[in-house]
């Protein structure tokens, strides 16, 4: 049995299921590990901040460890190994966290295994002149369990490259971790160049910003560096590391349901009444759970296709960038949907809307009073989205653009500072909302797509603020 399994490691200070369980039962929890503030309270004989609300979990000093008792838990690793050592009873090791890569019998379209069996030679490898091995195309996918590939004679039938005796093919195929974990320096030459061009992967390599889910960040950056290094001992490439920079982006979550037996339910098969959701053929009280991850097994999927149907795509990009910054989890409602929608709605009717305004390219000229302070608005924006854009703070770019729109609602400004602030609100959105964006450009009268034009670049003396305001306090209370 592994730890993590249901084993008790046996140190309930330290480890939140055992603390639980020793709280449960009653048991001594002993602590010999304490945050370095409550190391320091113990020096001065104060038991202030002892008392353990959960398990502590994080780096700290050892207390009540004998010899080792003072150490930072990190080097009184290291000690305690060398002092195992010493006595002979003990050895320190490291441990690698690689995986191996799944085999599967079942899917199809997999990397193929390049082995041949044959009865006189046995397991003998594809020759190198015979890869890649191509998968076929005329395949049956029937449902009905075992690999597809098994069924398929013309593949499998070959000869053995050593005897030439009839054999057959592996017909397993490994996890498509093992195509991904080096497409990206494929990716660096034409399909006519060879796969690993030095000159190519020198020029483009490495990836500048890598993003994916958390399930990416664990396994294919893990693969994908084990690539390239092997790659690199074998003489393709010189790189060390494959991306230069890495973002994990949050999952989407939703609530999750379940009827009277236990049974999954997805929520195209629930509705809400009075706060109370149902089942919509029954009519019973359903089992909310907690939001998770979307997944197929829990059916708390929302389909996009449905949700595009109702509110469009740019209102759905809108709201999965808008309710959390990109590295947390999103919860996922109609609600919040619903609200995006709205506002969709605002901007198409502030540029639909529009009146006085002069044709594209006139200039601004010297402008004054509201007119002024709307163009201060529109350049505090470009400046505040592009800098969020290029950090990855979406959620944040989103608020701008929200402060934004509301500063054009509020302003009675017409002419060319209305027009130089709606095209750069649409600019500006056009990252988010590319659908809404075009849409919105052409009604302002130009031919020239927002994908095509350059991005708009904020005045640093409309930017600056010729005044701020100063919240002037006295032992703690606002006076000025």
């Amino acid at each position: 049995m592994e730890y993590g399994t249901g084993a008790i490691m046996s140190v309930p200070a330290h480890d939140q299921r055992d603390f639980e369980f020793a709280k449960k039962y009653d048991l001594p929890i002993r602590v010999v590990i304490v945050p370095e503030e409550i190391a320091e309270a113990r020096k001065r004989g104060s038991a202030e901040g002892e008392e353990l609300p959960a398990a502590y979990v994080d780096e700290g000093i050892l207390v009540e460890s004998g010899q080792f008792s003072g150490l930072q838990s990190g080097e009184a690793k290291r000690k305690i190994n060398e002092h195992l050592e010493s006595k002979g009873i003990g050895k320190g090791t490291i441990n690698y966290r690689i995986r191996d890569w799944g085999i599967s019998r079942q899917r199809y379209w997999g990397t193929p295994i390049p082995m041949i069996y044959c009865e006189k030679c046995g397991i003998v490898q594809v020759p190198e002149t015979d890869l890649p091995v191509i998968l076929p195309e005329d395949i049956k996918l029937t449902g009905t369990g075992g690999s597809p590939l098994a069924e398929a004679e013309s593949f499998i039938k070959t000869a053995c490259p050593a005897c030439g005796s009839p054999a057959r093919r592996e017909t397993d195929t490994m996890d498509t971790f093992v195509d991904s974990s080096w497409y990206f320096v494929r990716y660096c030459s034409r399909k006519d160049e060879d796969p690993l061009d030095k000159t190519n992967i020198g020029h483009w390599m490495p990836v500048d910003q890598y993003i994916g889910g958390i399930e990416h960040a664990i396994l294919h950056l893990l693969y994908a560096r084990f690539f390239v290094r092997a790659m690199k001992q074998a003489g393709y490439l010189k790189l060390d590391e494959p991306f230069a920079g890495l973002f994990t982006q949050g999952m989407v979550c939703h609530e999750t349901y379940k009827d009277k037996d236990g049974n999954w339910l997805s929520p195209d098969e629930v509705e809400k009444r009075g706060g109370q959701v149902f089942h919509k053929s029954s009519g019973e009280p359903v089992q909310v759970g907690p939001s998770e991850k979307m997944s197929k097994s829990k059916k708390n999927v929302v389909a996009p296709e449905t949700i595009i149907d109702i509110f469009g795509a740019d209102t759905i990009r809108w709201f999965m960038l808008s309710d959390t910054p990109p590295e947390r989890d999103i919860e996922w409602t109609d609600e919040g949907a619903e609200g995006c929608w709205r506002f969709v709605q605002r901007i198409w009717r502030l540029v639909s809307e529009a009146e006085g305004l002069p044709p594209p390219g006139t200039p601004v000229g010297n402008a004054e009073g509201a007119a002024l302070e709307l163009r201060r608005a529109a350049h505090r924006a470009i400046a505040a989205v592009t800098d969020d854009l290029a950090s990855l703070r979406f959620n944040r770019a989103v608020a701008q653009i929200y402060t934004f729109v509301n500063a054009i609602s509020a302003a009675e400004v017409s002419g060319a500072a209305r027009r130089e602030a709606l095209e750069a609100l649409v600019l500006l959105i056009g990252p988010m909302m590319p659908h809404l964006a075009e849409s919105c450009w052409e009604t302002l009268g130009h031919s020239q797509f927002v994908a095509m034009t350059p991005w708009a670049v904020a005045d640093g003396a409309l930017v600056a603020s010729d005044t701020i305001t100063i919240a002037v306090q006295v032992n703690g209370k606002l006076r000025d």
